[in-house]
């Protein structure tokens, strides 16, 4: 027979709460930003520095379907061997979730091991494009082990013929594999430092341009990085400490929350850190931002009670000081969307696409 303890009751608890439904967050609670509410379908101008509620009945963009007569960009793929790269290499996994750090609640005792482990890497190249000249090209985070989802080619495809986006070398960057603090994918996207970006422009971007005869451009304008959940958060935190690199940020659900392993004292928060310090006591950068989050996101899903776990309060709070320092940036806030707000999407992606893009002029060439 089991036997109960208080340990397995305390476990079981926790586990609850993880799991459990988040509450509906209504865009006019007390502590969310001014919104200005759209119409069912609506989507805000291209042109808006604001925050926008969409939702709950949403309308699929047009852009989502193949439409003939429209150039089709092909896909490639390779892998990467993380044995073959020197950075992240090994890479980790741990045994078990951890526990709170008793003399850091800000933080997790975690048991991690080494693993190895292989990251397909998936290339989408436009038949617009002159592989003479450098490419601005788009990252995405946490790329599919299989091909990308046709409805997300069409969109690139169908922006690219309509000119509302520039040709552009599409790069799914798959993670190291599971999840938050103590695995690969959470040492990746988590932590506060340019370990990632320097990753990407060190291990992945030669080896696009050299299996595919390609040259990407070297301008931080031409670049975006886009990634949902902690992908969001990684593809901010690339662009703020990398930001020769990067100057254009697309994030949904962005897991802007304290979720960084190991705990750096420099950066006590993880990326709860944008909004609390590192935004509003800095000086403007050159970002250009979309995010958005759901009305039932994620709220406290770990051990963890440190009141930086609520996914829509942090970004809430981003919208806020995104605002008040004059940054780029526009915010959706979708009524009956949960977690990666894949319902939304549906109708907003390729806005959100052309919106990051918006104003990118190539450089000339030296």
């Amino acid at each position: 027979m089991y036997k109960v303890t208080m340990a397995s009751l305390t476990l079981a608890l926790f586990s609850w709460m993880a799991f459990a439904a988040p509450p509906v967050r209504k865009y006019d609670d007390k502590g969310a930003p001014p919104f200005k509410v759209l119409k069912e379908g609506e989507l805000p101008p291209l042109d808006a520095y604001d925050n926008f509620v969409i939702g709950p009945k949403y309308t699929p963009a047009p852009e989502r379907k193949k439409v003939e007569g429209v150039p089709e960009g092909k896909v490639e793929q390779f892998v990467i061997d993380s044995k073959e790269t020197k950075l992240f290499n090994p890479g980790i996994a741990r045994k078990e979730f951890g526990k709170v750090d008793p003399k850091n609640p800000k933080t997790l005792i975690v048991e991690t091991f080494p693993i190895d482990y292989k990251r397909k890497i998936t290339v989408y190249i436009p038949e617009q494009l002159k592989t003479d000249q450098e490419a601005p090209f788009q990252i995405i985070h946490d790329g599919p082990n299989g091909k990308p989802p046709a409805e997300l080619l069409n969109i690139f495809n169908n922006l690219i013929a309509q000119k509302r986006i520039p040709p552009i070398v599409v790069i799914w960057v798959a993670n190291g594999g599971g999840d938050a603090q103590g695995h690969e994918r959470g040492k990746e996207y988590d932590n506060m430092n340019g370990d990632y970006a320097e990753y990407i422009e060190t291990e992945v971007l030669p080896r696009v341009e050299k299996n595919y005869k390609l040259k990407l451009t070297k301008d931080p304008d031409g670049r975006v990085v886009m990634g949902n959940s902690s992908g969001g958060s990684a593809a901010l935190i690339m662009a703020w400490f990398r930001n020769d690199l990067y100057h254009r940020v697309l994030t949904t659900s962005g897991t802007f929350v304290n979720q960084a392993w190991p705990f750096d004292p420099k950066y006590p928060d993880g990326a709860w850190g944008f909004h609390e310090t590192l935004i509003p006591k800095n000086p403007k950068k050159p970002i250009r931002i979309f995010i958005s989050v759901g009305d039932q996101d994620l709220l406290n899903p770990n051990v963890m009670r440190d009141g930086m776990h609520d996914w829509v309060e942090a970004n809430h709070r981003m919208a806020k000081v995104l605002k008040e320092k004059g940054y780029e940036y526009q915010y959706l806030f979708c009524q009956g969307a949960g977690h990666s707000i894949t319902n939304a999407q549906a109708q907003f992606l390729p806005h959100a696409i052309e919106w990051v893009w918006k104003g990118y002029t190539p450089k000339k060439e030296k």
